[in-house]
């Protein structure tokens, strides 16, 4: 590291302790320290950190706290090292010292929740977590997990019901949530009460909801029915009702009522959209077992078309690429390529689709359009050639293979698809001595990949 960069850090570290500016919860390890000998003793401690040498970093962070023991950094850099030996009662000490200079830091609280977690006091875990839920919402999840090991179901079962009011549990959270639901000690009475709450109050949405969950836990499907059947003639707007009657439908293989029922949900913009596309697998997986219901398929798709962190009609495609069914695979490819035209995991399999429907003068298209945008994809190259060759472009077909052949780099099974297709356009062209080149190198290659 210059001098100069090592000034720099140094400087950093000094406005970032003295002053504690919050810069969004910087990490403090990209912090450094503006005398030599403090800020040569914490780069060295950064130094020896780097490659493992814990014993040494803690001799050189403590040199720096002896010249500065006001410095909350220092603290929590001894804290990481002595963690890493597993000297926990002292890497503890050393977070709660930070912790006491800088509660505002998060990464502090990081480390002392490391310490608790790794020595498995989960009580103390529990205060720790609750302060970085402050900083981090997701640390929701963590402060389930501790209540799940601590026993503290009431307190967990109640925060998964607080987080499930704004967000779709994970599958983490719906497993703890099922266990606790699923337990002698909560189930039948919480039926019980649910059942009377909804006799006492039968406008209550929530209370149907919590109880079909209860009943499909407990494998009382059909009980779990009469409840949805219930809320939708209580409350016929539901966007519950028709989530819950959909699945009961796939399951009596009743198509056009679960088919009605996702529409409703899909048509409503207050359905979490991870509600809708989980429907839209269920449905997608139904389609693929019965071969029906297409058009209702793709009128589903086309609802999440606006999804902004999936590409449906890919990831539909893909889909239909593993159970083998090539057209549905090529059409639903095709509607993800121009959602995302650049996306190349797209490209490749939609031209695996093409060669397997020997739709050749779509795949010529496809390549041509592209080699520009990816000119070092060596298959791009391997598959115009291909397409060539079919349509009886063989000098077309040799100018592309030989193009792409620079472009392979340590893929030996393309290499020798490249040679034999090549082979096989200078048997086309008449050229007999350059067809023996190309055969040759395949069968040097096919050693290889024995």
């Amino acid at each position: 590291m210059s001098k100069f960069r090592k000034w720099l850090c140094f400087i950093l570290l000094i406005t970032f302790s003295s002053q504690q500016i919050l810069f969004a919860q910087e990490n403090p390890d990209d912090i450094a320290v503006v005398d030599d000998e403090l800020e040569n003793n914490f780069y060295e401690s950064l130094k020896q950190r780097a490659i493992e040498n814990y014993d040494k970093a803690i001799i050189a962070i403590e040199k720096c706290i002896l010249k500065s023991s006001e410095n909350p950094v220092f603290y929590h850099e001894l804290g990481k090292n002595l963690l890493d030996l597993k000297q926990y009662p002292q890497a503890e000490e050393a977070f709660k010292k930070a912790i006491d200079l800088n509660p505002k830091e998060r990464w502090y609280w990081n480390g002392l929740y490391d310490v608790y977690y790794q020595t498995k006091e989960y009580q103390k875990s529990i205060t720790v977590v609750q302060k970085l839920i402050e900083f981090d919402s997701n640390m929701k999840e963590d402060l389930v997990s501790l209540y799940m090991y601590t026993n503290q179901r009431d307190k967990a079962l109640s925060l998964l019901k607080e987080m499930e009011s704004t967000m779709v549990l994970s599958n983490m959270m719906e497993f703890y949530k099922l266990k606790i639901e699923e337990s002698n000690a909560y189930a039948k009475p919480e039926k019980r009460e649910l059942e009377k709450a909804i006799d006492a109050n039968p406008k209550i949405e929530q209370n149907y909801i919590d109880l079909i969950v209860l009943y499909s836990n407990s494998n009382e499907e059909e009980k779990a029915f009469d409840v949805a059947k219930k809320l939708a003639k209580e409350i016929p707007n539901s966007d519950w009702a028709n989530v819950s009657l959909f699945k009961f439908y796939l399951v009596d293989n009743k198509g056009e009522e679960a088919s009605s029922a996702m529409f409703k949900v899909l048509k409503n913009n207050k359905i979490d959209i991870k509600i809708k596309q989980r429907m839209l697998n269920e449905f997608l997986i139904f389609v693929a077992n019965t071969n029906t219901f297409d058009k209702e398929l793709d009128k589903a798709i086309e609802y999440l078309a606006d999804d902004s962190k999936i590409n449906t009609a890919k990831e539909v495609g893909k889909f239909f690429y593993n159970r083998k069914q090539h057209d549905k695979t090529v059409y639903y490819l095709e509607k993800g390529l121009k959602k995302e035209p650049e996306d190349f995991e797209t490209i490749s399999l939609l031209m695996e689709g093409y060669v397997t429907v020997q739709n050749f003068e779509s795949l010529a298209k496809l390549t041509e359009d592209y080699i520009d945008l990816f000119p070092t994809q060596a298959n791009l190259y391997y598959y115009a050639g291909l397409s060539n060759n079919k349509l009886s472009n063989n000098k077309k077909a040799k100018d592309y293979l030989e193009t792409g052949l620079e472009f392979i780099v340590e893929d030996v099974d393309l290499e020798f698809h490249f040679y034999i297709l090549l082979g096989e356009v200078y048997r086309s062209l008449g050229d007999k001595k350059k067809q023996e080149l190309y055969f040759s190198k395949s069968e040097e290659l096919a050693k290889k990949r024995k």
